[in-house]
């Protein structure tokens, strides 16, 4: 990369270093807002091992399925088995370890991890299996459990626009645990629907600034509906 211009040509150039038994966390919520470009590139790299911080898992033959169709997934940190059939029989039979989250705790593991902060007191899953095995302790008569925060060794994460810097806009539902992840690992890779120019983007419209990210590419996107419900006709 030239300067600060973190475009990258091809997806090889753009997941260079990623490899077995990573820790990797992925944007998207269901199929939206899923950087699918680059998780197509890991299911050709064939990398497994992978430990995966995503909100779910795609469908079965789509977005985080395809990898866990082809073995490549070892832990997955999900807080929604979803829609994937694969995904629950491999965690059913034991085969994937599952670390159930609540969602809103895990968007906070991932948003502290990207902070600095280690570890956070949260009241959600006080008294469930959620708190088993983790330190818990009452604040102002109220019990909270100890989560610590998500990183990874790659951020893959998929933006409406991004510039060549790779300051980041996400649109609408896309905002969803993109930002977050964005800041959270150690190598950031964003797939954009558009790459434009510095300044070309409206400094007070940016969500993830630049800092963050470390090669941008431009993605190709195939954009399935997860659940396609029409109105009856009459």
């Amino acid at each position: 990369m030239a300067g600060l211009n973190k475009v990258v040509s091809s997806y090889e150039e753009a997941l260079n270093g990623l490899s077995n038994d990573m820790t990797i966390m992925v944007g998207g919520f269901g199929l939206c807002g899923i950087p699918e470009g680059l998780i197509n590139q890991m299911v050709k790299m064939g990398v497994n091992g992978l430990t995966a911080i995503s909100n779910n898992a795609g469908v079965d033959d789509f977005g985080l399925g395809l990898l866990l169709k082809h073995r490549q997934i070892a832990t997955m940190i999900a807080s929604y088995v979803g829609e994937n059939a694969t995904f629950e029989q491999q965690m059913l039979s034991g085969e994937l370890n599952v670390i159930l989250t609540p969602q809103g705790t895990l968007a906070e593991k991932i948003r502290a991890g990207g902070a600095g902060i280690p570890a956070f007191f949260t009241a959600t899953g006080y008294g469930t299996p959620v708190a088993d095995g983790k330190e818990t302790r009452e604040i102002k008569g109220r019990h909270y459990v100890l989560e610590e925060s998500l990183t990874a060794d790659f951020a893959l994460v998929r933006a409406w626009k991004a510039d060549t810097m790779g300051n980041l806009v996400f649109r609408k539902t896309a905002a969803n645990f993109n930002p977050m992840m964005a800041t959270a690992g150690k190598i950031t890779v964003v797939e954009a629907e558009f790459i434009v120019e510095p300044g070309e983007l409206d400094p007070d419209h940016i969500h993830t600034p630049g800092i963050y990210v470390d090669r941008v590419i431009q993605g190709k996107f195939e954009k399935r509906i997860e659940q396609r419900t029409v109105k009856a006709a009459k």
